[in-house]
């Protein structure tokens, strides 16, 4: 089953492209790594295959359906620079706001979601931190829960954008051995990264991105 099919694409935000002529075309249980620069376009990719930036021509598929309409099946790993680390939430919190789009904004999470989110901690090694303040974790921490938040909800396509950056040793491999994990169960994987032998390492196709793949 092809999960993510971009033909002829650009990318960009309010009708500046950013990246153009993307062609790319990803299976359920594979792993692509997008390579390059900072400033290269390989965010603003990863943002476009959940509706975050715009797609400004060509054919972007998700799981056959637009974006917009395709992410429900998606999960997001934005960078931890992009949060706010002194907002008042637990990391246990944090994971369970992975179960909101299933169940919606305003209904009360479940015994079903608190397990879901306690097994996601689990996943990454730090069910023991689920009671501790999100913005006093370390880099590699906070970038765990952020995986467990997308793992979580469950879903058929997780896209990570550089998910390595500031993350220690032991954080860098818990990632990737979930990220394997997540492969083997069919799981369809975009990863942004300038390091090259980590994207060797852990993908089944690199894409050197820089203006255009």
């Amino acid at each position: 089953m092809t999960v993510l099919e971009y033909a002829g694409v650009s990318v960009g935000y309010r009708g500046s492209p950013v990246l153009t002529d993307v062609n790319l075309e990803l299976p359920a249980g594979r792993c692509l790594a997008l390579v390059g620069p900072n400033g290269a376009g390989k965010s603003t990719l990863i943002r476009s295959a959940v509706g975050l930036a715009d797609v400004l021509g060509g054919t972007a598929r998700v799981f056959g359906q637009t974006p917009e309409r395709g992410r429900d099946r998606c999960g997001y790993v934005p960078q931890i620079g992009d949060l706010d680390a002194d907002f008042p939430v637990t990391a246990g919190q944090v994971v369970l706001m992975g179960r909101y789009r299933r169940i919606g904004w305003f209904r009360p999470t479940g015994a079903a979601d608190r397990r879901a989110a306690r097994d996601a901690l689990e996943r990454v090694g730090l069910a023991a931190q689920a009671g501790r303040r999100f913005g006093l974790l370390s880099g590699g921490q906070r970038q765990r829960v952020l995986l467990a938040r997308a793992i979580a909800a469950e879903p058929r396509m997780l896209l990570l954008d550089e998910p390595f950056n500031g993350v220690d040793a032991a954080s860098q491999e818990s990632i990737l051995t979930v990220l394997r994990d997540l492969t083997a169960a069919g799981v369809a994987i975009v990863i942004s990264t300038h390091d090259l032998t980590l994207a060797r390492e852990l993908a089944d196709e690199v894409c050197q991105v820089n203006g255009r793949p």
